[in-house]
């Protein structure tokens, strides 16, 4: 699914100075010129290098492009950072597709000169995933268009971010089942890695709510695929970070939405008992949303913990009753309760205001190492205490959070996203803001991070891949378990020169 931009102005305003006409593989490097006005689909292969009309035989012509190829020091610097502002890989080009056939086009080349290429979405990687140091960046933001909205489905671009989504599909009563808690995402970023939420006890993670992909995979082939039709490609594309093909539109599976729901927030001072009502409220489903924090006292220590839950109304589920919704829950009722009816896309949209709070303030721009792991059930409180406890005085640092919630595994189908083997696993998401002046403060954070993540892998967890934790390729060996040899054998299918999205660390270079 793509929006055509205006294909003229595109052309004269490369026509107007010098562009990218070749790449010279003795050097590495795009070698520009005299922008050429050109027609065409976008598919050469760069096959016409040398043809006498440009570059010398030695440098190889870029494909006809409907979109353009950036160079300049302003695009690749852009590309060179992303959310996590710690990690910075520089590009020698970006894409900026006019159309699919660009993409196609400029991974078949990328293929023939040995270029690695990296899809990037809206830059939330926090850890260099989405970056690639001498390669190619291929922006999917202009990969942005909505389609039609089916009575159960809508396909929709890779860019496109997920409060467009459902902006569109709320207009006809429908809604993605499973949500992140920040909207401004991509749908090919979260595909890439799961995308969980508070809706994944009951729905699964986005991954899970897929009918089908169109993909350019690392040989430069567009294909169609889903779970009867080229499963393989689907099973490795579904929460395989980008390493077998770069996802260019996606069919999604949609529910009916509810116009108001009944929300919750409350307070717990006991870790296991926090935990515990968590644990049953995702067994016996009767929340549609069942999230949950860590909440610092005055000294730094974690001592107190708030659960939200949320219960869609009509025409998605029956008139909430608090009665019925909090029986048998063991908060606390002498702290501050939170029970409130707000409209639909007012709850999914919550963290607007605030993000924009950051965003005005510079914050945005501070560093994240985001600590993102995921918890065996039967150690949730023993991990998540010992864990805590570590943290203990430290500030998270200006719109710092620490998450604690339940998934089910039962809802959990994709092969690729790794969930300990238990009936009830949690998600421990301590999501920091530190300043970027302090670089020393950032890399002992990204060191403890690793420490954190080897004592729940040795606990029988795993992680959540879009956090800051160095992996190694035998690190995601560990992490993939059975599911590798299927993994490896689509990696070697579907990109055979380990092109893409090398900054995951996935396999050996």
């Amino acid at each position: 699914m793509f929006r055509q931009p205006n294909r003229r102005t595109v052309l004269h305003g490369l026509a107007a100075g010098a562009g990218v006409i070749a790449f010279d593989p003795l050097t590495r490097s795009w070698v520009t010129g005299p922008a050429r006005p050109h027609t065409g689909s976008g598919a050469s292969d760069g096959s016409d290098a040398g043809n006498g009309s440009g570059p010398s035989d030695s440098r190889a012509r870029i494909p006809r492009l409907d979109g353009t190829l950036l160079t300049d020091p302003a695009s690749l610097t852009a590309a060179a950072d992303d959310f996590g502002h710690i990690v910075h890989r520089r590009p020698v080009a970006v894409l900026r597709p006019g159309s699919v056939a660009d993409i196609v086009a400029m991974v078949r080349f990328s293929g023939i000169h040995r270029i690695q290429v990296a899809a990037r979405g809206q830059g939330h990687a926090t850890n260099g995933q989405a970056q690639v140091s001498g390669g190619l960046i291929i922006e999917t933001t202009p990969l942005d268009t909505i389609g039609t909205v089916g009575p159960d489905t809508v396909t929709v671009g890779a860019g496109a971010v997920w409060s467009a989504v459902v902006q569109a599909t709320l207009a006809h009563g429908l809604t993605p089942p499973v949500f992140t808690d920040y909207l401004e995402l991509s749908v090919g970023g979260t595909l890439s890695v799961g995308g969980l939420g508070g809706q994944s006890h009951r729905r699964g993670a986005q991954v899970d709510n897929v009918t089908a992909l169109q993909v350019v995979t690392g040989t430069g082939e567009l294909v169609t695929c889903s779970a009867t039709r080229r499963a393989d490609l689907f099973r490795a594309v579904l929460a395989g970070l980008g390493q077998c093909a770069v996802i260019v539109s996606a069919t999604l599976r949609l529910v009916p939405a509810p116009t108001s729901v009944r929300h919750f927030l409350l307070p717990y001072g006991d870790l296991a008992t926090f935990l515990d009502d968590q644990r049953r409220l995702a067994l016996d489903g009767r929340f549609d949303y069942v999230e949950g924090q860590a909440v610092p006292d005055a000294e730094g220590a974690f001592t107190g913990y708030v659960l939200e839950a949320v219960a869609y109304g009509p025409p998605a589920g029956p008139e909430p009753d608090d009665t019925a919704l909090l029986s048998g829950l063991r908060y606390d009722r002498s702290g501050p309760v939170t029970a409130e009816t707000l409209g639909y896309f007012d709850f999914l949209d919550r963290l607007a205001a605030g993000v924009a709070a950051l965003q005005e303030a510079g914050l945005w721009s501070w560093t994240h190492p985001w600590l993102n792991l995921l918890l065996p059930g039967d150690r949730a409180a023993e991990l998540s205490r010992a864990l805590l406890d570590q943290l203990d005085g430290q500030d998270l640092g200006p719109g710092g959070v620490a998450l604690l919630y339940p998934l089910t595994h039962r809802r959990l189908h994709t092969p690729l996203l790794r969930v300990p083997d238990d009936p009830v696993p949690y998600l421990l998401a301590v999501l920091w803001t530190l300043d970027p002046a302090d670089p020393a403060a950032v890399a002992a954070r990204v060191a403890v991070n690793r420490t954190m993540f080897a004592t729940v892998r040795a606990a029988g967890g795993t992680q959540y891949p879009v956090g800051t934790i160095p992996m190694t390729p035998a690190d995601w060996h560990r992490q993939y378990g059975r599911a590798w040899d299927e993994f490896a054998a689509a990696k070697r299918r579907y990109d055979p020169h380990g092109l893409l999205a090398p900054g995951q660390n996935v396999f050996p270079g």
